[in-house]
């Protein structure tokens, strides 16, 4: 038994002969039971991708549907003898065939073999072949079906340039050129089309052609997007003119498994940019906006979103570097969502949510803002959960993660979070979400105060920074050591405060240039005053202190410190709530340690009452970058002001 949807959807027996399915609604169970790879489909389910209103006997008719199903792939099964082709799981079916078995699964394994393995290429070139049509061509005007049809698509594509990419790095390739003029004609937006078709034409002996190549696609991507062309196709052209003998034939080095050679758009540069910090950083941000800007202009939606969803650098921090870039990027994926509709293919509409949960950062929002920005996270969780694609699943959890602070005391559920990016990461080889996974367990296992967990995933990620080329990273775990310090600075025998503070400030020396001015502003004076109070010690008065977006709940402290006892009164009643982000426990705690000092205990109450859940905490640890002691300390202070009972 055989079953093929790349084309129209079909079954054949062992010996080539078509098996008759039965009507439209017949081939489409099969086709959704094909789509879930061998995970059970809920009736549920069934009937709404079946039916856009779905009739009132909807659920007999499928079981109809499915019984039919079950007689035509298993003629020859005996009379109430379970099947074993379509089986019923819980509170719906599965389709188990061997992979090898269905032409769509035995493409995608064939495709990820062939990214790491060149060997692979004439398995891959076979499967290619395969192709007879659109995937699932028959089922068209399923919404599940246009989705899993652009998705494939974009995989046969990326299946075409890596096995041309393959022939040529291998020496040969002029009898590509048709093909891949045609690819061209058929794809202009897609870069690598472009350099593999001027390869070819090279190796072929036709160097003006593949020049002249190269500055048509110089053309349309300029004229059409404003975009210049990225590196790989300014790197070829130079290397032509120069006649550089890498070139001629000799196989060039293979990239390692996890590289994925897709499209190589200036936003691609810019995620690649975005991980190297410092200026490159700066840049990417650049780079970036002026891409979706770009997009926009071109008014091809798919291709607006795709740029706009393609972005996906994992982020740490609840304070955007630059939160006007972030209000433009939500903004331009919001007009982008609503443009698509409902209609939308569901891996754009979950990368377009991931975006705007990523970019609508906690610190920024309040209100109704907020709670848009914790749906967004949700739903594009949800999407991606149901398309099973590990890397935007773990995109989607990247958003969760930064729209977890809506309230203090939920460490344990962003490690929780941390964790399963982590888990994806390591199984499916996503190396950039591995880093992040471990950074966000380090800050939840900083803020729970367990800091052997802390150093062991600071020590994972700097291992996997050296082979993922992620220089943030060290400046990060740097900070976490530093917190490390300042921690065991209290305790007998530890290190002295001094050496705390001196530790701070090589690690604020690190950050400063490497391009996260919403992370680095007023983090320095925060964790010396965190480690004054740690000492019980009054907050620094150093004029030249950047106290950054913290000075609010600092001021009362640093003007107690001064003897301006009225001043800091003023300035305590006129501090804000803290925004929902890593340092809303250490400003609850600021803010109850001034309350308690100038006896305001109705303030002091308050705080508390937001502090309650984050008792087991530890202030301002949540970052993995400072502390201020543990939670449980200021709540004493504010019950012996205002009473327990009171709180």
């Amino acid at each position: 038994m055989r079953i093929d949807v790349l084309g129209a959807v079909r079954a054949l027996r062992d010996d080539g002969s078509p098996v008759d399915l039965g009507g439209p609604r017949h081939r489409e169970v099969l086709a959704r039971l094909v789509a879930a790879e061998g995970r059970m489909v809920t009736t549920d389910t069934l009937v709404d991708d079946l039916w856009s209103d779905p009739p009132v006997r909807a659920v007999g008719a499928l079981r109809t549907f499915v019984a039919a199903l079950r007689r035509a792939l298993e003629p020859d099964r005996p009379p109430r003898t379970p099947p074993r082709v379509i089986v019923t799981e819980g509170p719906g079916y599965a389709l188990l065939l061997p992979r090898e078995d269905v032409d769509v699964h035995r493409f995608q394994d064939t495709l990820s073999r062939a990214r790491r393995d060149p060997d692979a290429v004439t398995d891959l070139a076979a499967v290619l072949a395969a192709w007879r049509g659109p995937a699932y061509a028959d089922v068209t005007d399923s919404v599940w079906a246009q989705r899993e049809r652009t998705r494939l698509e974009e995989l046969r594509l990326e299946g075409v340039e890596l096995r041309a990419r393959i022939v040529l790095d291998s020496g040969e390739g002029p009898g590509l050129v048709a093909e891949l003029g045609a690819h061209v004609a058929e794809h202009p937006w897609r870069e690598p089309a472009w350099e593999l078709l001027a390869r070819a034409l090279h190796r072929a002996g036709r160097r003006a052609d593949a020049l002249a190549t190269l500055r048509r696609a110089r053309a349309m991507l300029v004229g059409h997007l404003g975009l210049d062309p990225g590196p790989a196709l300014q790197s070829l052209e130079t290397e032509i003119l120069n006649g550089s003998p890498s070139l001629e034939g000799a196989r060039t080095a293979w990239p390692g498994p996890g590289v994925r050679l897709g499209p190589r758009t200036t936003v691609d540069l810019a995620r690649t940019l975005a991980l190297a910090g410092g200026d490159a950083l700066v840049h990417s941000r650049r780079d970036r906006l002026a891409a979706v800007q770009a997009a926009q202009r071109t008014g091809d939606l798919l291709l607006t979103a795709r740029v706009i969803g393609a972005y996906d650098v994992p982020a740490i921090w609840s304070r955007a570097d630059d939160p006007e870039q972030s209000r433009a990027v939500v903004a331009a994926a919001e007009r982008t969502l609503a443009a698509l509709g409902p209609d939308s293919p569901a891996d754009l509409t979950a990368r377009l949510l991931a975006t705007v949960a990523v970019e609508s950062r906690s610190a920024d929002l309040s209100g109704t803002d907020l709670e848009h920005a914790h749906q967004a996270a949700r739903r594009s969780e949800a999407l991606a959960r149901e398309l099973a694609d590990p890397a935007l699943l773990a995109f989607a959890l990247n958003g969760v993660f930064l729209q977890s602070f809506s309230r203090p005391g939920l460490a344990a559920v962003r490690d929780s979070v941390g964790a399963e990016i982590l888990d994806l990461a390591t199984r499916h080889d996503l190396p950039n979400f591995a880093v992040l996974g471990r950074l966000v367990r380090l800050q939840s296992a900083s803020a729970l105060g367990d800091l052997d967990a802390a150093a062991s995933h600071a020590h994972a990620a700097e291992r996997l920074a050296a082979t993922t080329e992620a220089p943030l990273v060290p400046v990060l775990t740097a900070w976490f050591r530093a917190r490390a310090t300042a921690d065991r600075s209290t305790e007998p025998g530890g290190p002295a405060a001094a050496t705390a503070a001196a530790h701070y400030r090589a690690a604020e020396d690190a950050l400063r240039t490497a391009g996260m001015p919403g992370l680095h502003r007023g983090l320095f004076p925060l964790a010396l005053l965190g480690l004054r109070l740690l000492h019980d010690r009054p907050a620094p008065t150093d004029p030249r202190l950047d106290w950054g977006p913290y000075l609010p709940w600092a001021r009362p402290l640093v003007l107690l410190a001064q003897d301006r006892g009225e001043e800091a009164r003023t300035a305590l009643n006129a501090v804000p709530e803290p925004a929902h982000d890593h340092m809303q426990e250490a400003m609850w705690c600021l803010t109850v340690h001034a309350a308690v000092r100038l006896g305001e205990r109705g303030i002091a109450a308050r705080a508390a009452t937001a502090l309650r859940c984050a008792r087991a905490e530890h202030a301002g640890a949540a970052s993995g970058m400072l502390t201020l002691g543990p939670v449980a300390r200021y709540l004493a202070e504010a019950e012996e002001l205002v009473g327990a009972t009171s709180i």
